[in-house]
Formats: C-alpha cells, structure tokens, sequence
C-alpha cells in the first residue's frame, strides 16, 4: 500500500474519532452546565476550551465563557482551523484520497454525513439546535465505523485506520482525565474526600462510559475507581488499557503482513513494559498528571513513528 494511502486512512479515522469525542465533551458540558448555577457552568465551559488545547485562541475573541460562545468557537468557529466542521471536512476529504481503498457502503456513509454536518453548522448553533447537532456528529461516526467493520477486508488499510482510531482514542481520554482530575483534585491530599459526584460523572459523561462504570460499582461514585475504570480497565473500549492493547494488535498485523518490525514497534514494546502491570495505586503514587502526561508523550511518539516507518509523506 502506498504511504500517501495508508496516511490517508490514518487520519481519515483520527478525524472521525476526533469529531465524536469532541462531541461527546460538549454534550457533558452541556448537560453540567444546564443543571448548575452560573459559575460552575462557566468553570465547566472553561474547562472544555482547556481541555482542546484552545485557551489561547478562545480568549483572544471572546472575554467570557458563555455556554453558545463556546460550542459554536468548537463546532465551526472561523478562528478555530480544528473546528469539528473542517474536522469532518478532513475526515471526507481523506475518505476521498483513500477512495480505492474503501468500500461503497463507507463513502456513502461518509459523504452523507459530511453534507447533514455542513448543512447543521452552516451558521451560527443556537440553544435549540445543540443538541442535535452533537448527536448527529456521535450519530456520524457510530455510521462511519460501523460501515467500514462490516465491509472492509482485513488488509493493511484496516489495521491503519484502527490505528488512528485507537491512537486518537486514548489521546482524547487522556487529555479529558488529566484536565478534569486537574480541576477537581489539585492536590493528592484531595484523594479520597468527599467531593461533587456530578462532576466526576462529567468525566465519565465525557467518556461515554457513565452507564457502564454504574452498572460495575453499584452506582457508587469515587475518584479512585473512576481512575482505575478509564485508566486500567482493558473491558472498557475507551479505557487507556483497551485502547493500547487494540493499537498493539493492530501494529503486531502490520508487523506480520510486511514481515518487518518498524521503530513504532519498538515504542509500543516499550510503553507495554512501562504501564502494562501498573496498579491505580502506583499510579497516584507516581502522580495521575505525571502519569497521563507521560502517557500521552509515548502515545504521540508512536503516532509519529507508524508515519516514519510507513512513509505516510514519501
């Protein structure tokens, strides 16, 4: 396969991944803030820019953190270039690179949602059109995935784009969980206390895994288990372990169909000895932060090497 194909598809699925996610922070934002009183809403829509790296280009247009301000800055702001619009926008256009690559069913998938999303953020998102509109992004990935699992051939193209999927996937839960634990815990004396449950259902919310870590732990609501739920729990398909383990398999089927190991290889190796036997307790004892901004250092390195090592730009 091709490095300009095999790119394309990587980040075909990273865009995609990307856009979903994104979504589901607003739609936990959303909810927060509509169930909280004006300060913590604004700390919460705070915490969403913080959490996408836009601090800095957020607040040289606006002075405050309004709820709409801030949904239409991520969904489609002129002075965001990683709005989720021109997101989709990549996620199409690289569909369109990878054409021979991917079936009918993905295109169709992928084009009609592309032209639904343009249409909904064609123009400024008000208070009753939010909702929508994040549903029909998480709606656009769940349709784009599960047309390309059920139509794709297990070649090299799927293995590059379940790459970009995971790599992506774990970047974002790492990001949500190092900057929510920032604000909630800003000390690991904090460990342990009594603190506000409906924020660390945010965390989950953001996730997307409140329901399932309730059904596992009766409900009950504690920072510990919540770290040891999206860090270490390889059942979770958002969790850090589930998204190393599926990226480690993925890259072992490359491995195996070009009978060559690459420097990714040898990264993935090494983060596996590093976290594989890792308990939540070592982990606070190390630092959640450290921890997360090491995971996230590693994960960024592999994402560089697959690209080095497949010739994503020769």
């Amino acid at each position: 396969m091709l490095g300009r194909t095999a790119n394309s598809l990587f980040w075909m699925f990273r865009y995609l991944e990307r856009a979903e996610n994104t979504a589901r922070l607003l739609e936990a934002a959303l909810r927060m803030a509509l169930t909280r009183d004006l300060v913590t809403a604004e700390a919460e829509w705070r915490s969403v820019i913080a959490t996408l790296g836009l601090r800095s280009a957020y607040e040289a247009l606006h002075d405050g953190y309004d709820g709409m301000q801030v949904w239409n800055f991520v969904l489609r702001g002129p002075a965001n270039p990683g709005n989720v619009r021109n997101m989709f926008g990549g996620v199409r256009s690289n569909a369109r690179m990878a054409r021979t690559n991917i079936s009918s069913d993905v295109w169709e998938a992928v084009n009609e949602n592309w032209m639904r999303l343009e249409k909904l953020l064609a123009r400024p998102v008000g208070q009753t059109m939010v909702g929508e509109a994040l549903s029909a992004i998480r709606r656009a990935g769940t349709q784009v995935h599960g047309a390309f699992d059920g139509s794709i051939l297990r070649d090299e193209g799927y293995h590059f784009a379940r790459a970009g999927t995971y790599i992506e996937r774990a970047d974002s839960t790492a990001r949500i969980l190092d900057m929510k634990y920032f604000l909630l815990l800003p000390s690991l004396s904090y460990v342990g206390s009594s603190l506000d449950t409906g924020q660390w259902e945010q965390v989950l919310r953001s996730v997307a895994g409140a329901r399932v870590y309730s059904w596992l732990n009766a409900g009950q609501i504690e920072a510990r288990g919540i770290v040891e739920f999206v860090v270490l729990d390889d059942r979770f398909p958002r969790s850090l372990a589930f998204c190393r383990n599926a990226l480690r398999e993925n890259l072992a089927a490359l491995a195996r169909m070009h009978a060559a190991d690459g420097r990714c290889h040898g990264l993935m190796r090494d983060s596996d000895t590093h976290i594989s036997h890792l308990t939540v307790d070592q982990i606070f004892e190390q630092g959640l932060h450290e921890f997360l901004v090491d995971f996230l250092a590693r994960n960024a390195a592999i994402s560089q090497a697959i690209a080095q090592d497949y010739r994503f730009h020769a």
